[in-house]
């Protein structure tokens, strides 16, 4: 259900309406980028990419859902040694969105709130939390194979 790559933004919990204002709405996203993740059994890992040398690696677990309860899921974010991530650590809580069963293109989604465990800056201080949405992307397009005979006649 996990496995695969998921568009994941992040946003401010700011709780005032932003009235029909666009810039107020932009500004509630705090960041985006691509979670990669892979499920085996109830175990997650995977990455988040977030551009120019920003990155976490991703380690955690899954509890299945039944009938009364989505999939749920925990994560912790580690940033990678070398690059400017480095020390970070974030920890993920999330579940599977609700898939309506009469739903017209609904992508599947995963939703949940983020606490950065490590302060990284003045700006950046541990103990700050935001929520996510995660949309499932759609798989790459298969490769074309051609063989070495249709290639000889080209």
């Amino acid at each position: 259900m996990l496995t695969g790559k998921w568009t994941y933004r992040i946003f401010r919990n700011e709780p005032g309406l932003i009235s029909g204002d666009a810039s107020a709405a932009l500004a509630l996203i705090n960041g985006e980028g691509v979670f990669d993740l892979e499920m085996e059994g109830s175990i997650l890992r995977g990455g988040l990419g977030m551009g120019l040398d920003h990155a976490l690696a991703l380690r955690g677990t899954v509890t299945p859902g039944h009938e009364d309860a989505p999939l749920r899921f925990s994560m912790i974010g580690e940033g990678m040694p070398g690059t400017p991530t480095e020390g970070w650590r974030y920890d993920y809580r999330g579940e599977a969105g609700h898939l309506w069963p009469n739903a017209v293109d609904q992508r599947p989604s995963l939703v949940g709130t983020v606490i950065r465990v490590h302060a990284h800056g003045p700006d950046a201080p541990a103990g700050a939390t935001a929520s996510f949405i995660a949309v499932r992307q759609p798989p790459p397009p298969p490769r074309a194979h051609r063989s070495f005979a249709l290639m000889a006649d080209l």
